[in-house]
């Protein structure tokens, strides 16, 4: 009886323990390498034919999603971060040239300035506070995660254009 009780009580030390460990800068950073590398595949498997694509009238082409995850990148990180974004939130997805090789550039120029950012920081920095978005109280760690969940999300939407497109998707990227 005596060992069950000591078991348990370990068991809820270590286990507490664990839920306080917290995901440092360096394993951040590469998630979001992880992740540019991805969203690379997904803009290289598209022929430049296919930016143009919009699976309906009332959707985004393919070029204004990725050129959306390149403007959300930059807003989010920013508001994740609390600094001031360099890039005005909308104005990619509005940019003129929608050509392969400048989609290409502004978005991983977006995953870039996230990267670079989140090796500026400490990882004490990722525990202090910010509003997202004007309205929403985290921390930085986790509006970096909101930040990373939106990307993915878009990202996968792509999916269905490649498809359109007669192009197989690039192979899922979990690690």
């Amino acid at each position: 009886m005596k060992f069950k009780i000591i078991a348990i009580a370990l068991c809820m030390l270590f286990g507490g323990q664990l839920a306080k460990a917290q995901v440092k800068v360096t394993e951040i950073v590469k998630e979001w390498e992880r992740s540019k590398a991805y969203t690379k595949e997904y803009l290289d498997a598209m022929p430049e034919t296919g930016y143009s694509l919009k699976p309906t009238s009332q959707m985004r082409s393919f070029a204004e999603q990725m050129l959306h995850i390149a403007d959300a990148n930059y807003g989010l990180a920013s508001s994740a971060l609390n600094v001031k974004s360099p890039v005005e939130l909308g104005s990619l997805e509005k940019s003129t040239d929608k050509s392969k090789s400048n989609v290409i550039r502004l978005v991983m120029n977006s995953y870039d300035y996230i990267i670079s950012s989140i090796n500026k920081m400490t990882d004490a920095q990722l525990n202090e506070p910010v509003k997202m978005i004007g309205s929403f109280d985290m921390d930085k760690r986790t509006g970096l995660a909101k930040t990373l969940e939106h990307q993915a999300h878009h990202r996968g939407q792509t999916t269905v254009y490649l498809r359109l497109a007669g192009v197989t998707p690039p192979q899922e990227k979990l690690f």
